[in-house]
């Protein structure tokens, strides 16, 4: 399976990345900086250099040619509101956009889990940032494509178990960046999980096991 990865360079793309080198898919990582590459690309990442704000729709089109399947977890990683509207935001509609133009069908969105931060004092920087991941979602849904949308819990760096807990609706939990990556290569092997949104958490079920289920639903 050949997977475009938007946002490559990031902690969950890079993850996705190795798993799907190893499993022997061709994962092609988009990254926004050359000097990004190197480390990407030792782990069986092709690499595209290519700037979510600056490159336009055509030419992703022209690049997501051929390919099998997207998955777009970049973000601007709390670099300000006007970076996570043109990233988040605008850059999600824009891959969205040019992947329909390539006639690239499967599109996986890692979104944000809907109470996170919930009875914290949150600054207002991430309030947009939740109302963008919202938005993002309303834009990719009205796409025609094959949309699979993921919402993690809060991420975390520890080593990752392989079981989550997937469901439509889910108590609020952290989950390791690791899992979130294998949950989204499970996910690209069950073309039947288009058109569901999905909330995944740490949890005792193998992520073959819980991605089948709703496979089958």
């Amino acid at each position: 399976m050949k997977v475009a990865i938007i946002g490559a360079n990031g902690k969950v793309g890079s993850k996705l990345g190795r798993i799907l080198a190893e499993r022997g898919d061709e994962p092609i990582g988009f990254i926004r900086k050359a000097e990004q590459a190197e480390q990407l690309e030792a782990q069986g990442i092709r690499t595209v250099t290519a700037d979510l704000i600056e490159t336009e729709t055509e030419e992703f089109a022209r690049l997501l040619k051929d390919c099998d399947a997207v998955v777009f977890t970049a973000g601007a990683g709390g670099a300000g509101e006007e970076l996570t509207t043109a990233i988040d935001g605008h850059g999600l509609v824009k891959i969205a956009k040019a992947a329909e133009s390539a006639d690239v069908r499967r599109f996986l969105l890692v979104s944000a889990f809907p109470d996170a931060g919930r009875g914290k004092d949150m600054p207002a920087s991430f309030e947009h940032y939740m109302k963008i991941k919202r938005q993002s979602e309303v834009d990719l849904v009205k796409t025609a494509l094959d949309w699979t949308i993921l919402r993690p819990g809060t991420l975390t760096d520890q080593e990752g178990t392989g079981k989550v807990n997937l469901g439509y609706t889910l108590m609020y939990d952290t989950i390791s960046r690791e899992d979130v990556a294998r949950t989204l290569a499970v996910l690209l092997n069950y073309p039947k999980t288009a058109g569901q949104i999905l909330e995944v958490v740490r949890g005792e079920e193998t992520i073959e096991s819980a991605v089948k289920i709703k496979a089958g639903r």
